[in-house]
């Protein structure tokens, strides 16, 4: 498989101008995220299915 190239990279609106938070971009796979201060670092890529499981996590507050 050809390496997947993240498109649309975004972050949360609620950061605003903050660069203390991460992107998200979409892969044909599933998801990229990256560290919005250090985007040279790289990033790294999920599955569908491991995304929307952490998505999930989160809007269910399994982290708090």
């Amino acid at each position: 498989m050809p390496p997947q190239h993240p498109q649309g990279w975004r972050k949360a609106s609620y950061s605003g101008q903050d660069t203390n938070c991460v992107e998200v971009g979409r892969t044909h796979e599933g998801a990229a995220v990256r560290d919005t201060k250090d985007r040279a670092a790289g990033y790294f890529t999920t599955t569908g299915q491991q995304w929307d499981t952490f998505i999930n996590a989160v809007k269910t507050n399994r982290f708090d």
